[in-house]
């Protein structure tokens, strides 16, 4: 369900880059709390966690689904079931921030800081685009697969969505919002 996702954005300050997205997501607080602070939840629509300590400062290391990228930090951030907080040296932070709008609802504020070339900014909304759509899959009872990562069917996590997902955040002569 491709369009629950709504665009993200970013802003920058010289080489640091912010990324944001607001998900509005049909589940319980409970729920995507499993999906985005525990190693059997990520390994659904994001990463296998290879090392996942729930606690302040916790080590975590995620190995991407997609490609073989490893990325170790730590949890810089923890409040259960509200704020999720990773930091990965050479990715930057990721934290994920719960609210609960009702008993059968939840907004995720997600945000991304990172320090690289301005040209990384459409890829990296592009990818978080992609893997908040999984996301929202592995929600509905569809992961990438029963046992971990690997290629889902349907239009999210193949290399045409993911193409039209890198366009679609490429400047369009001017500057990124």
């Amino acid at each position: 369900m491709t369009e629950a996702i709504a665009q993200g954005t970013s802003t920058s300050h010289g080489d640091t880059h912010i990324l944001r997205f607001a998900l509005f997501l049909p589940y319980a607080v409970a729920r995507v709390w499993g999906a985005v602070a525990t190693p059997v939840g990520l390994r659904q629509w994001l990463a296998t966690a290879d090392v996942f300590e729930s606690r302040l400062g916790g080590r975590v290391t995620l190995r991407g689904s997609d490609v073989p990228v490893v990325a170790a930090g730590t949890v810089t951030a923890w409040d259960g079931e509200r704020v999720a907080e990773y930091t990965f040296a050479g990715h930057g932070r990721i934290r994920f921030h719960l609210e609960s709008v009702g008993a059968e609802a939840t907004v995720v504020r997600f945000t991304h800081e990172f320090t690289g070339p301005d040209d990384r900014r459409p890829d990296a909304l592009a990818c978080w685009h992609e893997h908040f759509e999984l996301l929202h899959e592995a929600l509905e009872g569809h992961p990438l697969r029963p046992g971990g990562p690997g290629g889902p069917a349907g239009p999210a996590g193949s290399a045409e969505r993911r193409e039209e997902l890198r366009a679609a955040y490429r400047p369009r002569g001017g500057r990124h919002s």
